[in-house]
């Protein structure tokens, strides 16, 4: 007899199932691509064994998604709603086959989520046209004719359900035209790319702290999930709690939260922003820029776009490493042979502060004395403390997490400046800052208050 549910197994979460029709969404061409998509870009030139890939993690992130509906959508986990709150929840799960709809459709946007990637991920996104995304194409790849035939033999008739699930609210916004969640399906994208709880933020911070070795990205997640609630907003300032259910967590899992969110923090200021990993990105999207000077491809069937992966690119790169004459030699030579520009100046948060142009004012003295060709600059702030939800007390009543918890509510900005130079100049550049950066990083404070 043949099997209904089959096994993958992962290194994240021992054993990932499916069924059998989901099996053939998994088997499908634009999910199988995901094989030749490593999941951060060449930071496998820094940390070695960061050689997974977006395949593996979308199986990942289906199998925390399906944990954490079945949690929130536990009776016995809804018991504590008023019947007011509980309303939404159900009008879309109250029988089984509803139940079972929408839980298909969480697993296939998360599974889905990432299949729009170009070649290495976020590494190359700075190719595409102004507003278009890869959540733009991960909604045109759900909603067309490459997986029109697998949804319906889900019994999926409407595709948008699961292509919503998979970008969110605010990437669906800015589709063309844009797209409106109903309040039901906005819980549901919560539960895959949710700014707090997320599966997606779940898996890739367990799976990339496994990956490059280090610890920054491990928290609980058993008992994260094990202890999510639809809960009420909690009100801001005067006013009752909301009658819409949000993701939330109960007081005994609130350390768990704490500690995925600073994970996430950690990450981003040791890895994600590691400044070796950074230049290697803007080589990277150098190379890109010169091999696809016509921009990415995407006709409308995106067949050449489904064609294209880290495979082609890595094979152009190391052609263009040894032929002085292309177009992407001097980043591709860079990549290839480790000849990557150096840091020499990095910017601290005190600079910052005092001043916002800091590290553009340092990087255009430092293109003025050796030369714009020769010099990169990685400029960005990540927020890790603009999360928001609910903390159900002991007695029943839902608080916003800040006012529950201070680890939450004091969570930093990763903020981070740097400044690479030609190998060549590294030592000059180094002696020059160290001499020159009292100089060259103003304090705008203290200019006002003279």
């Amino acid at each position: 007899m043949a099997k209904t549910t089959h096994e993958f197994r992962d290194a994240i979460h021992s054993f990932i199932t499916c069924s059998t029709d989901e099996r053939k969404v998994i088997n499908s061409r634009p999910m199988q691509r995901l094989r030749h998509i490593h999941h951060l870009a060449m930071t496998y030139l820094l940390y070695p064994g960061a050689t997974h890939r977006r395949f593996e993690h979308s199986l990942g992130v289906m199998h925390l998604a399906t944990r954490m509906f079945d949690t929130l959508t536990d009776p016995e986990n809804l018991r504590h709603l008023d019947s007011n709150v509980r309303s939404l929840i159900d009008e879309h799960i109250g029988s089984d086959r509803q139940k079972n709809h929408w839980k298909t459709v969480v697993r296939m946007g998360a599974l889905c989520h990432d299949v729009g990637h170009l070649p290495f991920s976020h590494g190359a996104e700075e190719l595409l046209p102004e507003g278009i995304s890869h959540e733009t194409l991960t909604w045109k790849i759900i909603t067309g004719p490459h997986m029109a035939e697998l949804w319906r033999s889900l019994s999926i008739s409407e595709p948008e359900e699961i292509a919503k699930v998979a970008v969110g609210a605010k990437e669906a916004s800015r589709m063309n035209p844009p797209k409106i969640l109903s309040p039901w399906e906005d819980l549901m994208a919560e539960i895959v790319v949710g700014n707090a709880f997320g599966a997606d933020r779940m898996d890739y911070l367990l799976r990339d702290s496994l990956h490059t070795g280090v610890a920054y990205g491990k928290f609980d997640v058993d008992r994260l999930i094990k202890t999510l609630r639809f809960l009420p907003q909690p009100p801001e300032g005067e006013g009752g709690e909301s009658d819409n259910p949000v993701i939330g967590v109960e007081l005994g899992g609130l350390h768990a939260a704490e500690s995925m969110l600073w994970a996430r923090y950690f990450m981003f200021s040791q890895v994600y922003f590691h400044p070796v990993r950074k230049i290697y990105d803007l080589h990277l999207q150098e190379f890109m820029k010169a091999e696809f000077s016509r921009g990415i491809p995407l006709d409308d069937g995106l067949e050449q776009f489904l064609k294209l992966t880290d495979n082609e690119v890595l094979a152009s790169l190391r052609k263009a490493a040894y032929d002085p004459l292309s177009p992407g030699h001097d980043p591709a030579r860079r990549i290839e042979k480790r000849e990557h520009f150096k840091k020499f100046f990095e910017l601290t948060f005190s600079e910052r502060q005092s001043n916002p142009l800091a590290l553009q004012e340092v990087a255009e003295a430092a293109r003025t004395k050796w030369g714009k060709e020769n010099i990169r600059v990685f400029d960005k702030d990540k927020s890790a403390g603009t999360v928001q939800f609910p903390v159900r007390r002991d007695d029943g009543k839902s608080i916003p997490a800040q006012a529950q918890s201070p680890a939450i509510k004091n969570l930093p900005v990763v903020t981070t400046g740097y400044i690479f130079i030609n190998p060549q100049s590294h030592m000059e550049a180094r002696k020059w800052i160290a001499e020159n950066r009292g100089s060259l990083v103003k304090d705008l404070n203290q200019g006002e208050a003279s």
